[in-house]
């Protein structure tokens, strides 16, 4: 069955177990083609390897020991067992290649993110650590599928407790490591001095025991509110649609710390692999994503005078266009990408990117002297930056936020989902502008149709479609039968509805055309 082969969305792949969408077969086969991808690459450096806190992540990670160390690969595993947020892997590939052409490290994350309890993931980043693009994912997504034809024939294993005693895997303390070096993308002594009281619920994540030692180290008044870890996070409060997320970005799933918000200055969360932020603030409560993007960018790019003077502002085609009137304001370019974190990496790698966020609540952005932070999304630092910049500025970054409403005016934001069967989300990736008849959204004469990212001219698998005052993008979920509908007005929420209800008319009539005069796929 389709749905039970190995698919390799934006993060990796996921699935279910209960829907064999993701199993022992997966990872096994999975891990294998990592370690022939390695291979042929002459990738012979370490892999690190990390894990959160979903129930499937600790077997999927025994899996994949057993196969990596019967392949001879030599693998950081973390001290004590401690589960490892993404951010961390990637700043470990970066520490460990620094100065190297050779021998490089490379690495594993078994995280599904945020998606529900019952869910896995199985994510590679390559020597840039960063998500791998699309023709690494492409390439080991095959041989994965052929070992699962094939009864994974071909894949080397060894029994876990062998595999784990292996003279290849090692120990590695990946948490001092990054908590240590936290200071040279932060502007740690202004928030200590500044005392401003922080309260962190890491949400049950990966990320669970690193912030009591941040605190520690950097004298921070910081208390996390939650500490448990539980594999059916039931301590979560449902989301929209009543599954358990763990997303830090959404006004569900976050009741809890929003509830907190008159305790502390400043309340942080993070999701289960700590690669997405959420931030709340005494006054704003829960920032959406595209506020705080917005008050971060301004902030930084006015506070980081060792970074490159041409060093630009990196953000999704789905981003708000907040951060484009930003970037102008600051003078620097905007760099707008397709979907995905990957498209950031080589900007953050080479100092030409300052910040690559996404509307989905994922960032990183350069250290204090403009050299690569990580190259995969980090929740914990741009978290932490909010303390930074109410240290510094005096006003949170959700006072800092209302300050841009008044200069831009105020853009209403909103996603919605639509049913698309697999043929229509493959037509919906490969419209052309060309397909698009109508000539006004929402009243507003449309000025561009696109398909391709301005800042790179990569697909975006979808396409865009604005006006003077507001857009819309549609793009196919690459997990589930839907299309996302993404749209923004700076005209009030009124103009965004009919935005939305007319983009999805807009989106349907070009799906449901014949499919032979639009050259697609029937």
């Amino acid at each position: 069955m389709q749905a039970q082969r190995v698919a390799f969305g934006t993060s990796g792949h996921r699935g279910c177990a209960f829907e064999n969408s993701f199993n022992e077969w997966h990872v096994l086969a999975i891990s294998q083609a990592i370690c022939q991808y390695r291979k042929q690459q002459g990738i012979n450096g370490p892999l690190f390897l990390g894990i959160d806190t979903h129930a499937l992540s600790e077997p999927a990670y025994a899996s994949a020991l057993e196969v990596l160390a019967a392949n001879g690969v030599e693998v950081m595993l973390a001290e004590k067992d401690e589960y490892t947020p993404t951010p961390v892997i990637s700043h470990a590939i970066l520490a460990y290649n620094r100065g190297r052409k050779s021998g490089l490290s490379d690495g594993i994350v078994i995280t599904p993110s945020h998606n529900p309890p019952d869910n896995g993931g199985f994510k590679y980043n390559p020597s840039h650590g960063g998500p791998a693009d699309k023709n690494v994912t492409g390439w080991i997504e095959a041989h994965a599928n052929a070992f699962l034809e094939n009864g994974l024939q071909g894949v080397k294993r060894m029994p876990f407790e062998q595999a784990l005693h292996a003279a290849t895997t090692h120990r590695n303390d990946y948490l001092n490591a990054y908590v240590s070096d936290l200071g040279n993308v932060l502007d740690m002594d202004a928030i200590r001095g500044a005392d401003i009281s922080l309260g962190v619920d890491p949400l049950g994540g990966a990320g669970v025991h690193y912030w009591g030692p941040i605190a520690e180290r950097y004298g921070l008044n910081l208390t996390v509110v939650n500490t448990a870890v539980d594999p059916t996070f039931r301590f979560m409060s449902v989301d929209w649609d009543g599954r358990i997320r763990m997303d830090p970005s959404s006004p569900y799933a976050m009741q809890s710390l929003i509830g907190l918000k008159d305790r502390f200055d400043i309340a942080l969360a993070c999701d289960t692999d700590h690669d997405r932020h959420g931030v709340v603030t005494r006054n704003a409560g829960l920032l959406p994503p595209n506020h705080y993007l917005s008050a971060a960018i301004y902030y930084l790019f006015q506070h980081r005078p060792k970074w490159r003077k041409d060093a630009a502002v990196g953000k999704t085609v789905v981003s708000s266009q907040m951060i484009d009137r930003v970037t102008a304001k600051l003078g620097r370019k905007l760099y707008e990408v397709p979907v995905g974190f990957k498209w950031f990496v080589d900007g953050l790698l080479d100092g030409s990117l300052g910040f690559g966020g996404e509307e989905s609540a994922g960032a990183s952005f350069l250290r204090l002297d403009g050299s690569v932070w990580t190259t995969d999304k980090d929740g914990m630092v741009p978290a932490l930056l909010a303390a930074e910049i109410t240290a510094r500025m005096g006003r949170d970054p959700g006072e800092i936020y209302l300050e841009l409403t008044r200069e831009f005016g105020e853009p209403a934001y909103d996603r919605v989902e639509a049913p698309a069967s697999p043929q229509q989300k493959q037509r919906l990736a490969q419209l052309s502008p060309q397909q698009i008849v109508s000539t006004e959204l929402a009243g507003e004469k449309i000025e561009t149709i696109l398909t391709n990212a301005p800042g790179n001219a990569a697909s975006i698998g979808g396409l865009k479609v604005m006006t003077e005052s507001g857009w819309f993008a549609a793009r196919p979920s690459g997990t589930e039968d839907v299309y996302k509908v993404y749209a923004e007005s700076f005209r009030g929420q009124d103009h965004l509805r009919r935005i939305l209800a007319e983009a999805q008319t807009i989106v349907d009539a070009a799906l449901t055309a014949p499919a032979q005069s639009a050259g697609l796929p029937p």
